[in-house]
């Protein structure tokens, strides 16, 4: 069987085609591989998604085209679809423009990026992942939020420059000459994608006539990675769209706190602050009440159970615990939920050093708890709980 004829070689701009069906074999899941004697959709391959699409029969009907992989040891691309095609049918493939374009402009401002990091910091482009919802570039060394902003820059100045993105496979000996990125050892014909001023590189996927087609390039993630970084842009409508996204946050900000964009942050910071002050009053409200709620209990028990709200959090419930234990010899727990649902505990043992495990395999067995803890403390959830019926078990210990 012939390699398929690979159009988006030819032409990364034709958005329609005729073929015919070569073979079509039944794939995984209810699904069958179409593949043609030519295409242009570009498949899955080099860390960027695969084209989408359809191919209608000479009948009208439409087979919808939900993925394109290529076989590297045939040279064959295959087309997903739902359905079987005959043998010998011809097709009319027509790609999904609006997917393939914004794959073009994602992948070309990631060629004009990570050729500013190689020449600028030395840094090799370690990986690359372009999906529907993100691009990600990983590089072999560390860049600071101030290099990202530099880079940013000068990525949208050679978009704004309109330059020519030449795409070309340059024959052996002139291949020898040329200088390019590459993340792997490359044999046979290579695929060069030239920037002119800011990348050379080996590489398989559509790209954008001029830089100008990016339209904006925006920085919207980074991180340590593997001891290097790893970048998350967004170009052209998926840029537009992110900013837009911000924008509406920042509105809606605004209106919320009754100020301009210019004073947001430090509204924000004023009520982060004023909600901390909060949060500390509250506790040490909660300390005091605690602390009278517990001098009212009987110092001669020596087991104490208290059922509280679910209001109640942790750092409460465990100090709670911990005062218990010092006048109680005992078992001293809390259980803290509202009406049967999502419970939490903490149960501690006293100064007589009353073993937990008895109380676990209770909580366990009888409530289907799930928890775990030490000699001195256990905690925990229980998702259905009768307190009632709880009381009555422990009192029984």
């Amino acid at each position: 069987m012939n390699n398929t004829i690979e159009l988006y070689y030819k032409s990364a701009y034709i958005k329609e085609f005729d073929a015919k069906v070569i073979s079509c074999l039944e794939g995984k899941n209810g699904k069958y591989e179409v593949v043609l004697d030519k295409t242009a959709f570009f498949p899955e391959q080099g860390g960027q998604s695969s084209d989408i699409g359809s191919l209608t029969d000479e009948s009208g009907k439409e087979y919808k085209v939900t993925h394109t992989a290529i076989s590297s040891s045939e040279g064959l691309v295959r087309h997903i679809t739902d359905s079987p095609i005959a043998e010998g049918c011809a097709v009319h493939g027509c790609i999904d423009w609006n997917h393939r374009f914004s794959n073009m402009q994602q992948h070309t401002g990631e060629h004009i990026f990570s050729g500013i990091v190689h020449s600028r910091f030395g840094f090799e482009n370690v990986g690359f992942h372009l999906s529907d919802s993100e691009v990600t570039m990983d590089y072999s060394g560390v860049l600071t939020e101030e290099d990202i902003r530099e880079i940013e820059l000068e990525v949208n100045k050679a978009i704004w420059a309109n330059i020519e993105v030449i795409c070309e496979f340059p024959d052996a000996d002139r291949l020898a000459t040329i200088d390019y990125r590459s993340k792997k050892e490359l044999s046979g014909d290579v695929r060069i994608v030239t920037i002119p001023g800011y990348d050379v590189c080996a590489c398989c996927a559509p790209h954008v006539l001029k830089t100008g087609e990016i339209g904006l390039l925006k920085v919207v993630g980074l991180q340590n990675y593997k001891g290097g970084v790893r970048v998350n842009i967004l170009c052209g409508q998926r840029a537009l769209e992110y900013v837009n996204s911000q924008q509406n946050i920042i509105k809606e900000l605004v209106n919320i706190f009754t100020t301009s964009e210019g004073k947001i942050v430090d509204s924000v910071k004023k009520l982060s602050d004023e909600n901390s002050n909060s949060k500390q009053k509250l506790a040490e409200a909660m300390d005091e009440l605690v602390g009278y709620e517990l001098k009212e209990i009987d110092s001669s028990k020596e087991d104490v159970f208290l059922i509280k709200p679910s209001t109640y959090d942790g750092n409460t419930m465990r100090k709670m615990v911990n005062e218990l234990s010092k006048t109680h010899g005992g078992y001293c727990g809390i259980f803290a939920g509202d009406g049967v649902d999502n419970y939490r505990y903490i149960i501690s043992t006293g100064c007589i050093g009353k073993e937990l495990k008895a109380i676990q395999d209770l909580l366990g067995n009888e409530f289907a708890a799930r928890g775990g803890g030490n000699a001195k403390m256990i905690q925990g959830s229980i998702e259905k709980l009768d307190v009632q019926e709880l009381l009555k078990k422990l009192e029984q210990l």
